[in-house]
């Protein structure tokens, strides 16, 4: 059965996208996974898998060409299949097509669901169906994380509607639409694939139990707001204003973003107070997270000395058998799916080789003394490996099934622990950065890892990664390969000890570098030549300068 591909929402604020290249052509046999083209969003170039097999039928934007997001993009399908049906359906299926696609819209048939497969007649004045957007390329499934608007609150288009997390991170929804809030979808916790119901917006007091039974399965009861509600949710708003948004005693007005003005409200925090770290001093979320209020402001000690004595302690009675269940959150879900899927199938073997690293901490004292220059043993040993991966182009290579391909071009991730789990921002043309700007690159995308603001594109593109456990005593271990990289650098800590100099025993100081390969691209003898040219980089920092 043929399958409509539509124009992904490959970030938060995409309206519209541009496909840059097609990777497929018509007749080209597909497999889920595959990457069928490369389309512009307003942020990023970023590549779009296909999530389905077959045969691409039909391209419905040229190269060059730009759609609305929920546009015919293209149709995969048996070989020789009919599709005029679909062609002459426009955006909409077929009602009997729709049906009978039904059941299996749940598994890998998403396209279905989407809101373009319900006739625009159907929709009464003013009323939008919003579905759960796809935040990166890889997305197939959010969780809704919170909810900022409740069922009866007015929307204002750029309002954000809810925090959302992806396989990557979470982020904050806006609405691209105004109205009252007439139905939620998805409570909070809960996860759903791309293109679910998520809300219906529209005119206060719309009827939309139909809409709503039409989208859900199960026909879920719509949760229209009563008049009563409505009409109480906005002194209720109003009524919240003045702590979170007072006006500054200059008449300006605050620029914060809507999810930074609803945490100030709940924390009794002042935005006057705050310094906002946005464009044009906007306060953002990290901002109010990270406010810690002035001396000047002792009203706000109380009310966390109250929450703290308020807050519940765990008692467990001496002998008892006491366990706590924790839900998963969608970042570590994708994170124990993809590490599964690179363990069991790529064939891992690692190398190991130690380093001396007398020279490069007299290098690094060296370099840090330069000004507002500040430079780590972890910037270091990144600067090596894109080095060294220039030399070593099958290091940096990635395995399909009819082709190894080899990246001449070199993308490091390095790998973050956040709270959920573990990022991978990507340091891109990393051999073309000096230490200072590798230095300064990694400092602001961890920053902003452990805030939460990295974008889907700057966790992209990686063609080999560097994990560093050192800061942390580790001496010495294995990492799992980050696919579709072919190998991953293990960095342990520095470790002063007894080595042998010139036939003596002197004191010097050591780091174990651990290199996980796929042994479908790289021979054992390919990756120990690459660490042996490491090894000579990191042990002779001059030689990176050349």
């Amino acid at each position: 059965m043929a399958i409509k591909v539509t124009m992904p929402r490959l970030s938060d604020t995409m309206t519209e996208g541009t496909v840059a290249t097609w990777l497929k052509k018509v007749g080209d046999k597909i497999s889920e996974g595959d990457i069928l083209a490369e389309i512009e969003t307003d942020k990023a170039t970023m590549e779009f898998e296909s999530f389905n097999e077959g045969t691409l039928l039909h391209i419905g934007i040229p190269e060059g060409e730009t759609a609305p997001v929920d546009s015919l993009l293209a149709i995969i399908g048996n070989e020789g299949e009919d599709i005029s049906a679909l062609l002459s359906g426009g955006e909409a299926a077929p009602a009997a097509e729709a049906k009978t696609e039904a059941p299996a819209a749940t598994e890998t048939k998403k396209e279905e669901t989407a809101p373009a497969a319900k006739p625009a007649a159907s929709l009464p004045a003013g009323v939008v169906v919003v579905t759960m957007p796809r935040l990166s390329d890889t997305m197939t499934e959010g969780t809704v994380a919170t909810w900022l608007k409740k069922v009866g609150d007015t929307v204002a288009e750029g309002d954000i509607l809810a925090e959302i997390e992806t396989d990557k991170a979470t982020m904050e929804f806006e609405s691209f639409n105004e109205g009252t809030l007439l139905y939620i979808g998805i409570q909070e916790g809960n996860t759903a694939p791309v293109d679910s119901l998520l809300a219906i917006i529209g005119p206060a007091g719309t009827d939309i139990s139909g809409i709503a039974d039409g989208y859900v399965a199960g026909g879920a009861a719509p949760q229209a707001a009563p008049a009563a509600e409505e009409t109480k949710a906005a002194p209720a708003a109003e009524a919240a204003a003045p702590v979170a948004q007072e006006a500054p005693a200059d008449g300006k007005r605050i620029l914060a973003s809507p999810l930074a003005k609803k945490i100030a409200s709940d924390k009794g925090i002042q935005l006057t107070q705050v310094k906002g770290s946005g464009e044009n001093g906007r306060i953002v979320k990290s901002d109010i997270e990270n406010f810690t209020p002035a001396a000047a402001a002792p009203q706000a000690a109380p009310a966390a000395k109250a929450d703290a004595a308020a807050a519940p302690k765990v008692f467990v009675p001496a002998g008892e058998v006491f366990t706590e269940e924790i839900k998963n959150s969608q970042m570590r879900k994708i994170i124990a799916k993809r590490l599964s899927e690179s363990l069991f199938t790529a064939p891992h073997y690692n190398l190991v080789i130690e380093v001396a690293m007398d020279e490069a901490m007299k290098s690094r004292a060296t370099i840090n003394t330069v000004p507002d220059t500040k430079v780590s043993f972890n910037d270091m040993v990144i600067k090596a490996c894109a080095l060294a991966l220039k030399k070593h182009p099958k290091i940096n290579s990635q395995w399909k099934e009819d082709a190894i391909i080899i990246n001449h071009h070199v993308n490091i991730g390095v790998a973050v622990a956040v709270e959920d789990g573990l990022v991978v921002p990507v340091l891109k043309f990393t051999d073309a950065m000096s230490l200072s700007q590798i230095g300064a690159s990694v400092r602001d995308l961890a920053g902003r890892a452990k805030n939460k603001k990295l974008g889907p594109a700057e966790m992209e593109g990686s063609t080999f990664t560097v994990s560093n456990l050192g800061m942390f005593g580790i001496t010495e271990f294995n990492s799992i390969i980050n696919q579709p990289n072919s190998a991953i650098l293990s960095v342990g800590a520095i470790v002063e000890k007894p080595v042998v100099k010139n036939g003596q025993i002197v004191v010097g100081n050591t780091m174990m570098l651990s290199l996980a390969c796929d042994h479908r691209t790289i021979d054992g003898a390919t990756g120990a030549q690459f660490l042996q040219t490491l090894k000579q980089y990191i042990e002779n920092p001059v030689t990176m300068l050349a």
